[in-house]
């Protein structure tokens, strides 16, 4: 019981740190415009959703101490696999602390789709999370046209396939 009430109090604050990274809320609704996202990923590289117009995005916030978070990765990883070549590209925003970063990276390490941390994006209109985990599937033309939130619909490969395939470049009949 008392190692429960701990569990609930640190992911208390977890989430009040989440909320308070300074960060606008922002306005991602399915139908609308994604909004600018631009982040440092934790291999250095620039993330700009913007310059992936035609490609089919998927962005997922977590953290390293979110359970449903960890339990989603591995069908998110696979997805991305899968689908990476056909249209695909993702990124996992992590809303840990900055100095938490290194859990992050040994979390990140096993999986193909990059990362950054939430502190890391010079520009995100999609604000603070609400709840993690928090996705948003983005098609072609920069439109927000699926969400994934933990009191809704989960993340699975299933879900994914519902929400990404029919999004992603038809290939033509040779």
């Amino acid at each position: 019981m008392r190692g429960a009430r701990l569990v609930l109090r640190v992911t208390a604050v977890c989430v009040a740190l989440v909320l308070a990274c300074g960060f606008a809320f922002g306005a991602a609704d399915v139908g609308q415009p994604a909004p600018p996202l631009t982040a440092t990923q934790l291999d250095g590289h620039s993330f700009d959703l913007s310059g992936l117009r035609g490609r089919v995005v998927i962005v997922n916030f977590w953290a390293t101490w979110c359970v449903p978070c960890r339990a989603e990765m591995p069908a998110l990883d696979a997805f991305y696999r899968h689908y990476h070549d056909q249209g695909l590209d993702m990124i996992g925003i992590s809303a840990d602390r900055p100095r938490d970063r290194s859990a992050v990276v040994r979390m990140m390490q096993p999986l193909a789709y990059p990362a950054a941390m939430l502190r890391d994006a010079t520009v995100n209109g999609f604000g603070a999370p609400e709840a993690l985990p928090e996705t948003f599937v983005i098609d072609q033309a920069g439109v927000v046209r699926a969400m994934f939130r933990p009191d809704q619909v989960g993340v699975t490969e299933q879900s994914l396939a519902a929400a990404v395939v029919p999004l992603l470049p038809r290939k033509t009949a040779r």
